[in-house]
């Protein structure tokens, strides 16, 4: 009879948190959403949260993204502590492992309120947004992975596909901020399989890059006019997200980044950042990745030859340059 009234307690108080999760859901009106991160993505992104009516508050540690935003109607802060306390949900948009958990450790120290929710769009290790969530957990609040594709033309038109990571009821909680951002929003699955989704998505697109960029090269030493064979590319089996929306060829496409000297975009530092995440749980989960290993490699020999900061479809300059000298 104690295993049914424990039973029982349990079930009452499992409602009580759902309950209250969909109760602080995005559908029941605006909230204070607190966004950390403004770079080429985070400030499209917090700024069409602002279009559907919420209240930023917002933190970079660059003044002119922050300015930027004030400029918008958000609220500025100068910690992240701060922020967190006065919003109901916050969402964090950050570089690498090492800064996403250096910032989560800095909002913990301040202290929370466990009715605060924290969503991740950083691209980082499954293991370390476990280790995130495990840690907001215990202070008595909510916390869920939810890294992003689409780059920053996804990010600047709210078309972005979400990979969460969290509970069912969570992910329903949360899906209804993630619509404001983003065009498909996908339950992966528990803690750290967002990440885990977007870390081997990142290695597609890397090697896709690497194949467009070679054959593209290789099209044009041929003879092909570039635009030809890209429009054939993409009315044939060859046809990928690269190809489509972000050719590596100056002139084949007007609005990628290869057009203006390969600046903006999804810098080749972030790429090879992801490829090395996705060598390292290919190490712990024993899976052999031959072609994303050498795809890796080659991001980071672009890396040591002061490419970081070009969008990563300047690979196909690198193999065309490198090549011409072998």
């Amino acid at each position: 009879m104690a295993f049914r009234v424990l039973s029982f307690s349990n079930n009452l108080k499992h409602a009580a948190q759902i309950s209250e999760l969909l109760a602080r859901s995005f559908s029941s009106g605006p909230k204070n959403v607190g966004f950390i991160g403004l770079g080429n993505m985070g400030g499209h992104m917090a700024s069409n949260l602002m279009a559907k009516g919420h209240k930023l508050h917002v933190f970079d540690i660059s003044a002119d993204a922050k300015d930027a935003m004030k400029a918008k109607g958000a609220t500025t802060y100068d910690n992240v502590s701060d922020l967190a306390k006065a919003s109901d949900f916050v969402v964090t948009m950050l570089p690498n492992n090492d800064i996403v958990a250096n910032t989560y450790d800095t909002i913990l120290a301040g202290g929370i309120n466990t009715s605060t929710f924290f969503v991740d769009s950083s691209t980082i290790d499954p293991n370390v947004a476990k280790a995130v969530q495990q840690k907001i957990k215990a202070a008595g609040a909510t916390f869920v992975d939810a890294p992003v594709s689409g780059g920053v033309p996804g990010a600047q038109n709210a078309t972005l596909t979400f990979m969460v990571g969290g509970t069912a009821e969570e992910y329903e909680t949360v899906k209804g901020l993630l619509e404001g951002m983003g065009k498909k929003i996908t339950h992966c699955g528990g803690y750290g399989m967002g990440q885990a989704a977007k870390v081997c998505n990142n290695m597609m697109l890397g090697i896709s890059m690497c194949g467009l960029a070679e054959c593209m090269n290789l099209a044009i030493r041929l003879g092909l006019d570039p635009k030809v064979f890209s429009d054939i590319i993409n009315a044939s089996t060859g046809r990928s997200w690269a190809s489509e929306i972000n050719n590596p060829v100056p002139g084949v496409i007007p609005t990628a980044p290869a057009g203006r000297d390969y600046a903006g975009g999804f810098a080749t530092g972030l790429i090879t950042k992801d490829l090395g995440i996705a060598s390292a749980v290919a190490t712990t989960s024993n899976s052999p990745i031959p072609l994303g290993a050498l795809t890796h490699q080659i991001y980071r020999t672009m890396m040591a030859k002061g490419l970081a900061n070009k969008d990563f479809s300047v690979v196909y300059d690198f193999i065309k340059n490198v090549e011409k000298k072998a």
